[in-house]
């Protein structure tokens, strides 16, 4: 018997992305968000680069998944969290850290294994957490943090407070027994959750299309959770904080939970392991065309915004990367005697019965 042949995905048909809906600049968004989602995207961009600058450098300790192509969906959302509410992401969780307010020095100190990082180095790439900014946690077991959230948002419920629990994942995800659970249950206990499926078409090398059996990996599956499913263009700023201010305050005032996919597409691979051949040259370059930061670039231009206040940004953003580099390499390495500290909550790693 012949052995079947290998799928050549890079033979697929290119998936284009949508036509950029120019009715967003007529929005309903104070221009001073907006200013600052375009200086937070820059931040995430130019971090991202700087990170991977320093990989290639093996300054890096471990892989690195990076967001670039991606701002807009952690930008959007971060805009529109209170800052007692509370994110999850995946271990491509750089933009979502840096988005919820922790300063980029350690952050950048993190990837680089620095006793200086947001986690003294301990966490590194694929598990930054900042509780007190509201980040709780990148994870890289697929799926499991959707239920953790739901954790988060049913402690929120039980305290009566009104936070909400943010939870980001890829469109891989979807295929994930958790994802289904999460949804289920959230719909159950009516959760102040929101999930957000950061659909960039490949679940690792794999296109989500050739592996699901239905267009939109996550919104065409919550109505047989009773959600709306609904699908955003991620790689718009005001196209995702205003799914996200909906999402966000129907959740707060007692609506229960919603499922947003925001389709999106990331620059590079996978990882940095990753060069990415297996996706069709027209895909890639169409997607590149529609990068978030110069068509936001021309949206604020549009609303009256000056070149010269940009360009402004555009430097005060460059320093403040490298301000974070430098600290990043001034730090030290973590001491031999750090590795048992932190394993409970108390700080120590004694077992408490």
């Amino acid at each position: 018997m012949e052995a079947p042949q290998a799928y050549d995905y890079s033979q697929r048909p290119a998936r284009l992305p949508d036509p950029v809906d120019d009715a967003n600049r007529d929005l309903d968004i104070p221009l001073e968000t907006r200013v600052e989602m375009y200086e937070m995207q820059l931040l995430l961009r130019q971090f991202e680069k700087r990170a991977y600058d320093l990989f290639m450098q093996n300054l890096v300790k471990g892989t690195s998944h990076l967001s670039l192509g991606m701002e807009a969906i952690a930008t959007g959302f971060g805009a529109a969290l209170r800052p007692d509410d509370y994110t999850f992401a995946t271990y491509r969780g750089h933009a979502h850290t840096l988005a919820r307010g922790a300063p980029p020095g350690p952050v950048m100190a993190e990837l680089l294994g620095r006793e200086n990082g947001i986690l003294q180095g301990k966490g590194g790439s694929m598990h930054l957490t900042s509780v007190e900014h509201g980040m709780m946690g990148s994870y890289a077991i697929i799926g499991a943090h959707l239920c953790i959230a739901n954790g988060a948002a049913w402690s929120a419920q039980m305290r009566g407070t009104d936070q909400v629990a943010v939870s980001f994942f890829g469109d891989g995800t979807t295929n994930i027994g958790a994802f289904h659970e999460a949804l289920n249950f959230a719909v159950v206990w009516n959760l102040p959750v929101v999930f957000v499926c950061e659909n960039n078409l490949y679940m690792e090398y794999t296109p989500i299309d050739v592996v699901s059996a239905v267009p939109n990996p996550a919104a065409d599956r919550g109505p047989a959770y009773g959600l709306e499913g609904i699908v955003i263009d991620g790689n718009d700023p005001d196209a995702v904080f205003t799914a996200a201010r909906a999402a966000i305050e129907r959740a707060r005032r007692g609506g229960g939970p919603s499922l947003i996919e925001a389709v999106t597409y990331r620059h590079g691979g996978h990882s940095r392991a990753d060069p990415g051949k297996y996706r069709p040259e027209a895909e890639v370059e169409a997607w590149l065309e529609r990068d978030p930061i110069p068509m936001y670039h021309q949206r604020l231009l549009g609303l009256g915004v000056g070149e010269g206040d940009l360009a402004s940004i555009q430097q005060s953003v460059a320093g403040e990367v490298e301000a974070a580099t430098e600290f990043a390499k001034s730090g030290d390495f973590p001491d031999e005697a750090s590795l048992l500290t932190d394993v409970w909550a108390d700080g120590g790693s004694a077992w408490r019965n």
